[in-house]
């Protein structure tokens, strides 16, 4: 047995395919776009906070106050915040990981994430 389709039923199914993939690729970008900081990577997060270079290679090093400005704002998202000090951006600064963690304590932040876990850290 075979079915004859006519012109006009094979633009609907054309359409209704085009509206199918375009769905899937709207949420596939949806998805992309939403990370740990929103649209923006975290290494091109971890750009604002160069003022915090010094205090995150050495503990004993006096944290800037636009250093606990930007942690307090970042620290909002903690998400966020651990992606930023694990990223390669601050890695490649010099950071140090279970040092950048004691920054928001060091700037006296009250409502900071206390016991967020932030990969093999936990923030103090």
């Amino acid at each position: 047995m075979h079915i004859k389709s006519s012109p006009r039923m094979e633009t609907h199914v054309l359409s209704r395919l085009f509206v199918l993939v375009l769905c899937i690729y709207s949420l596939k970008t949806t998805v992309y776009g939403a990370g740990e900081c929103g649209r923006n990577p975290p290494d091109r997060e971890a750009i604002k906070l160069a003022p915090c270079a010094m205090a995150a290679q050495d503990k004993s090093a006096k944290v800037s106050a636009t250093c606990c400005v930007r942690i307090k704002q970042m620290g909002k998202n903690p998400k966020c915040l651990c992606a930023v000090m694990l990223s390669s951006t601050a890695r490649n600064s010099g950071a140090k990981p279970e040092i950048s963690m004691t920054i928001p304590k060091r700037c006296n932040i009250a409502d900071r994430p206390i016991g967020f876990k932030c990969g093999a850290y936990t923030l103090p």
